[in-house]
């Protein structure tokens, strides 16, 4: 089956679930790239669907309002208005999306597919993370506190955020983006291949190149605290969704990342818990 290039620009591999290689390919990817691709894996993409239609519908409507986030807690729904600023921006990206802990309040508006997908893609998760460990140099995995994928296994932060960037109206501030350009915070994010292009990945020489992939395929991309964790083995990589033209701009995109987060008492390294590596993060994003 082997590996394959899905674009020199990027230099991001995809690899098939099924091939004997693939730990080996995809860690190698995410070692070059910060990015991988997996191809043929056990979440049914008919799952997947569904919960991309049952949301759009969700965010399309009013009820999402009543699950409006606050102050003092991080579940539930997130409007334009109070959306991310990346780290180093000025101006909020343009989406919209609510937020699935374990312990979070979940619509009743809709199915409990989104639930399902969690429990899914936290299961391939903690299988992942274990090839990032069996094929990373032994000096490296040495300073790991504990294995990986025991890292994540009854972690209350683990994230499902389901993702809608609205179709764009003309009206957007100037410079505004669907995501600036960020790193992300935790261990590995996982993310189903979204119905609408425009996720690019900063490359070593500096520039911006799409990060293709099939609809049906899983993108997965090395976080902030894999990095730290990894001593700067393996590289958070720069990466953001940029605003789309023609008629790709009057649909909307809805995405459906997993951030595989560490319990909060995890030792990353000397410098830090899973804990405080969070809090220090998400007060950056905050400016506070």
């Amino acid at each position: 089956m082997g590996a394959v290039n899905l674009g020199a620009e990027s230099g991001v591999v995809a690899v098939s679930y099924r091939d004997p290689a693939a730990p080996a390919l995809f860690t190698e990817s995410l070692r070059q790239t910060g990015f991988g691709v997996i191809r043929d894996h056990p979440i049914p993409q008919a799952l997947v669907e569904q919960v991309y239609a049952e949301w759009l519908g969700f965010f399309d409507g009013e009820a999402k309002y009543a699950y409006a986030s606050g102050p003092d807690r991080h579940d539930g729904f997130f409007s334009p208005s109070v959306s991310e600023i990346a780290k180093g921006n000025s101006k909020r990206d343009l989406k919209e999306f609510f937020h699935i802990f374990p312990w979070g309040r979940y619509p009743a508006e809709v199915s409990d597919a989104a639930r399902r997908y969690y429990d899914l893609a936290s299961t391939l998760a903690g299988e992942i993370l274990s090839w990032v460990e069996a094929h990373t140099p032994p000096e490296v995995s040495a300073g790991f506190s504990m294995p990986l994928a025991s890292m994540i296994e009854g972690s209350p932060d683990t994230l499902l955020r389901v993702l809608r960037y609205p179709p764009l109206t003309g009206e957007e501030e100037p410079g505004a983006v669907r995501a600036a350009a960020h790193e992300d915070i935790n261990l590995l994010t996982v993310l189903p291949a979204s119905n609408e292009r425009g996720l690019q990945l900063l490359t070593k020489t500096g520039e911006w190149a799409d990060v293709p992939s099939d609809f049906g395929s899983l993108v997965i991309n090395v976080g902030d605290m894999l990095q730290e964790a990894s001593g700067g083995y393996y590289k958070s990589t720069t990466h953001r969704v940029v605003n789309p033209s023609g008629a790709g701009a009057r649909r909307s995109r809805v995405s459906l990342p997993l951030f595989l987060q560490p319990r909060p008492d995890v030792v990353l390294s000397e410098r830090y818990t899973a804990g405080s590596y969070l809090d220090e993060r998400l007060r950056e994003i905050r400016g506070k």
